[in-house]
């Protein structure tokens, strides 16, 4: 099965630390620092208190599947995914390294990180173990 390529994700001042640190294979989730609650997806406010008051913690790397669809008429074909990390926050991303017949929900899955068209690494999850 062919890899699609990823296209390049959006870039910004406020993300900027996030990208950074993939490229570096780590998965950086934002953390409210008044509350305690991750959430998803990286900012410099907290949807909580609206402050600033953030830090970019590393996740774990390990979830499980939330939902997904394959993409069946795509060329390549591809699946997309929600994927709930063990720390609580849901975000959307590619299950890729599978036959994408088995994937399914409830699936454990582990964190890695392919390159888009302008080398920038994302995360992308793929069946664990």
């Amino acid at each position: 099965m062919s890899q699609r390529n990823i296209p390049s994700p959006p870039m910004s001042v406020e993300n900027e630390a996030f990208w950074a640190a993939a490229n570096e294979g780590k998965l950086m989730i934002p953390r409210c620092k008044d509350t305690g609650q991750f959430f998803w997806y990286p900012r410099n406010l907290s949807p909580f208190t609206l402050s600033n008051n953030v830090e970019l913690v590393e996740a774990s790397g390990k979830g499980t599947i939330y939902t997904y669809s394959v993409m069946r008429r795509a060329d390549p074909q591809y699946v997309i995914a929600y994927v709930t990390l063990e720390e609580g926050i849901t975000m959307m991303t590619n299950i890729v390294d599978c036959d994408y017949d088995t994937v399914a929900v409830g699936q454990a899955v582990e964190l890695d990180f392919y390159e888009t068209e302008n080398g920038q690494k994302v995360p992308v999850f793929k069946p664990a173990g």
